[in-house]
């Protein structure tokens, strides 16, 4: 997704993030309903991701234009071919807008991207978003135990991927 292209799916329309989206991307970082499932970032450390050619920070707009969220893709210039879906925080639950966003997210690497794989963390506790995950045919790879440090407690993360001959397989299925 450079600069000038605009994804769709059904109801979203998906951009790139620009400087004066940051405070809608910090404020639904913050949310108490997203804070305990991701680390939040710094402004700074958003804006170089805006400035980085390897990552794609991407608002995600429902159909009348309004912010509903957005996701950091990393590894665009890989060699490898392996895509990290670094972060998607969806601040309006229980409407799809994650597994639509996700959706068209893969058919974006995979398809105008060529990507061989991508790849996700999560933390154990998140319950939610792993079954979307797997759902969307995402495999379970393995667990980095205690591997983050939240006040005087640590967490697990949980590395999830989706391979290219997998989602080709899962999209002649549906």
């Amino acid at each position: 997704m450079n600069s000038s292209m605009l994804l769709k799916s059904e109801r979203l329309t998906y951009r790139p993030t620009m400087a004066s989206d940051l405070e809608m991307v910090l404020a639904i970082e913050n949310d108490h309903e997203n804070r305990s499932y991701i680390i939040p970032w710094p402004r700074d450390q958003h804006m170089a991701a805006l400035r980085d050619s390897d990552k794609r920070h991407i608002v995600i707009e429902d159909e009348a234009a309004n912010p509903v969220g957005y996701m950091i893709l990393a590894g665009l210039d890989s060699p490898h071919h392996s895509i990290e879906l670094v972060r998607i925080v969806i601040a309006e639950k229980n409407k799809g807008y994650g597994r639509e966003a996700i959706k068209a997210v893969l058919q974006y690497v995979f398809e105008g991207v060529s990507a061989h794989r991508v790849w996700l963390d999560v933390k154990e506790y998140n319950e939610r978003a792993m079954q979307l995950y797997l759902a969307l045919g995402f495999k379970q790879e393995g667990v980095l135990r205690e591997c983050i440090r939240n006040g005087d407690q640590y967490e697990s993360l949980i590395v999830m991927s989706l391979l290219r001959q997998e989602f080709t397989a899962l999209r002649v299925e549906v």
